[in-house]
């Protein structure tokens, strides 16, 4: 039996993997092109196993739009080296994870696998490295009063989206709204903020940090009757520096958040409210 070359060439297109691996398997299934397929899948998903322990703290993060602007995708594809990363290969696959997110919006990641899994397989066969999907958001505009502000970072390791939404659907396309959805996802994407407000922080974080000043201000000996107000304190400095609209505002850490958000209100004359964020960092995931 012989194995011609562009036979070799034409499995390894079909499959991503490495010259030798194509013809092993062309070899060991007689030249049947699809058996030879379903061999490398097989061997690819060994491959996989073997790797899924290693760190995986490279990467990118994507995202992807719809057509009509209405429907955003955020996602990470993660792999062990910054040299896959910028491989032709695995970009191509980390921009179709995020356009599967965007025109499927799987419920979670177990379904995001079902729907990309073989190629995830055959990526892995063929680059040699562990890789593994990461953190995904979709997010949808469900009326002409919303936007949505977004951010990748210039090495694909951090993204953003911020949701806002204006009292006059007019007002969504204005220059001064626009600039304000890119401001704050540039802010969420420097900054970190845990929550938009102090209500959306975890009580259970809040109070950690409360109990920790405290212990702190009686271990240091203060009176009793002030304990609780450096804790209280505490926890304001806290708020200020992990809730979106009460942190320095990145470009003029003179004004809060907040006070940009009045601004823009001002400039235009309309309500404009923020009203979610979601961040997706690559050493966080």
């Amino acid at each position: 039996m012989t194995i011609t070359a562009q036979t070799v060439k034409e499995l390894r297109e079909k499959t991503g993997s490495g010259m030798m691996d194509c013809k092993k398997a062309l070899v060991e299934v007689g030249g049947d092109m699809e058996k030879a397929v379903d061999w490398l899948r097989q061997k690819g998903m060994a491959k996989a196993t073997k790797k899924s322990g290693r760190s995986t703290s490279e990467g990118l993060v994507v995202m992807a739009t719809s057509a009509d602007g209405k429907h955003t995708a955020l996602s990470a594809f993660l792999c062990e080296t910054d040299f896959v990363a910028r491989s032709d290969q695995f970009q191509a696959m980390a921009n179709r994870v995020a356009q599967t997110v965007l025109n499927s919006n799987p419920a979670d990641h177990a379904a995001l696998e079902a729907l990309v899994g073989c190629e995830l397989t055959q990526l892995i066969a063929a680059v040699g490295e562990n890789i593994q999907l990461g953190k995904f958001v979709r997010h949808s505009i469900r009326t002409e009063n919303d936007l949505v502000g977004s951010y990748i970072h210039s090495n694909r390791k951090i993204g953003v989206l911020v949701y806002l939404a204006v009292g006059k659907a007019e007002n969504a396309d204005r220059a001064e709204v626009q600039e304000l959805a890119k401001n704050l996802a540039m802010q969420v994407a420097a900054a970190s903020p845990m929550s938009l407000d102090a209500a959306g922080l975890d009580s259970a974080a809040v109070a950690r940090e409360r109990e920790i000043y405290r212990q702190k201000a009686i271990e240091e000996g203060k009176p009793d009757a002030i304990v609780d107000k450096i804790a209280d304190g505490a926890v304001k400095k806290f708020q200020k520096k992990v809730c979106l609209l009460e942190q320095p505002f990145i470009r003029d850490d003179k004004k809060s958040v907040s006070d940009i958000v009045r601004e823009t209100v001002k400039a235009v004359g309309d309500a404009v409210t923020v009203t979610g964020f979601a961040r997706i960092q690559l050493a966080a995931e």
